[in-house]
């Protein structure tokens, strides 16, 4: 027995690990699901030396899992025809930073490595939500200013990392931030470059002039593993894989081809590779992301499990499609290549799929972080065009009523947000609208804003978030 599975052996690489070429920080679910899927495969189709080390900035879980079975694990696609599980071997080796920081720059200083990727999501950045400025005041950021050797955060492991390959007059890594994010490269570039700044200019000056900063677009809906999914794989597979991820079959990434010392093949298995990113990243952040959130906060508040769940009920299923073809779609720009009503309901298939388990507290978490990607640009680009986006807004009271950490039927929430504690702590629509990590000044101080923002806060406390979605499709 092993791990309570009785006489299933552990999974274990089946070929020597590739070199490694891409160190990679942030080895969760997701990159399990994507990064990790597209390298195994450009490898398999181009060759290369595209191995990843996969970095931990906190827990020890990944390598645990990957350690035992080489790096390999099981990425397993989900639809209506039942799970489709594939071994994947691109992972070379797992570090796990509080452990050895030095090891952890050394691995991204290494010649050999071309590119540093990142899925850390949006509190991994350490900025100011609402500005993207590297937040100076973070108590990991004043850690790593004063103690480059052994840093804590992705900015300044990328920041010492450069600095070894500055200084033996290296060539630069290419930073690939894979982050649910609008402009990611500009994001990362900005708060690298303000850390390298605080640091030492002339490093920034350098890092300004050779580093690429590409930014990506990034698309598989990937729910977090539970032992469930674990044990269902070791009964069709044969073998225990703690380490596996279950996905849909659906995957997008788009890619800005600007790199400093080549990349894989990753267009040899399907990834796009353009001029701009932006218009792709915007439709993907409000068309998916923003009607994501959306339904978690209000389905959860209305006592929906899944994403599954909120859009089989009629109402729920009305709330998307409104907000994608009154509120959402007008503020975007045409992506090449794209249909956006046709994107959007492709996007509804997507959520209908009963094969993905994508919980509505999953997507809820750390929604101060995501509200100004994912909402509040939608809001504020649909005033200006002189339009009331009442759902959107619906969707940012549902947030302030989840925080306050007591559900409709007057249970507690478990909230998990950086900011939980403070957000707690406020009293009320007027009190969360002063903190400006999340709302700009000018959004929170604006009166066609304010006044539908409180009372679509009072009518789902007085009426429920069911009977506020109700009212909101029919008018």
């Amino acid at each position: 027995m092993e791990d309570g599975l009785p006489d299933k052996p552990r999974l274990k690489r089946s070929c020597e690990a590739p070199k490694v070429g891409i160190v990679h920080l942030g080895p969760g679910a997701f990159f399990r699901a994507f990064n990790a899927v597209y390298t195994d495969e450009a490898m398999a189709n181009a060759g290369g030396d595209w191995g990843i080390c996969a970095v931990s900035l906190r827990s020890p879980t990944a390598r645990d899992q990957l350690d035992p079975q080489g790096g390999a694990f099981t990425s397993v696609s989900l639809s209506e025809d039942g799970p489709k599980p594939r071994v994947i071997e691109s992972i070379s080796r797992v570090l796990v930073a509080p452990e050895d920081p030095n090891a952890v720059v050394d691995a991204m200083a290494d010649a050999g490595v071309k590119i540093v990727s990142l899925t850390i999501t949006e509190k991994g950045y350490c900025h100011e939500p609402a500005t993207g400025a590297l937040n100076r005041t973070h108590p990991d950021v004043m850690h790593d200013l004063a103690n480059i050797a052994a840093p804590r955060t992705a900015v300044g492991f990328i920041v010492a990392a450069l600095a070894k390959r500055h200084a033996a007059g290296g060539k630069p890594f290419t930073v690939l931030s894979c982050d649910n994010l609008p402009s990611n490269g500009a994001l990362a570039r900005g708060t690298v470059l303000d850390f390298a700044r605080a640091y030492d200019p002339a490093l920034a000056d350098w890092i300004a002039e050779n580093v690429p900063f590409p930014a990506t677009m990034v698309d598989r809906i990937t729910p977090a593993t539970t032992d469930a999914d674990v044990e269902k794989l070791a009964e069709i597979a044969g073998y225990h894989d703690p380490a596996c991820v279950f996905h849909e079959a659906f995957r997008q990434w788009v890619i800005e081809d600007d790199f400093a010392d080549g990349r894989p093949a990753w267009d040899s298995a399907g990834a796009q590779f353009v001029k701009d990113v932006d218009a792709h990243e915007l439709m993907k952040l409000r068309c998916l992301n923003g009607t994501h959130s959306t339904m978690a906060y209000l389905g959860y508040l209305a006592g929906l499990e899944t994403i599954g769940d909120v859009v089989t009920d009629p109402d729920f299923a009305g709330l998307c499609e409104k907000l994608w073809h009154e509120e959402i779609i007008s503020t975007l720009p045409q992506p090449d290549g794209e249909d956006l009503p046709a994107y959007c309901a492709t996007l509804m298939d997507r959520f209908k799929d009963t094969s993905i388990r994508h919980k509505t507290w999953q997507i809820a978490m750390d929604g101060s972080q995501k509200l100004p990607q994912r909402l509040l640009g939608t809001i504020a680009d649909n005033l200006a065009q002189g339009h009331l986006p009442n759902g959107l807004i619906l969707a940012v009271a549902a947030w302030m009523r989840y925080v306050g950490g007591t559900d409709e039927k007057g249970d507690p929430i478990d909230v998990r947000d950086p900011m939980a504690d403070q957000l707690k702590a406020s009293d009320g629509v007027f009190d969360l609208l002063g903190f400006r990590d999340i709302f700009s000044e000018t959004l929170a101080q604006n009166p066609a804003f304010r006044a539908p923002l409180t009372a679509a806060y009072a009518r789902l406390q007085s009426q429920g978030a069911r009977a506020a979605v109700k009212e909101y499709i029919a008018q």
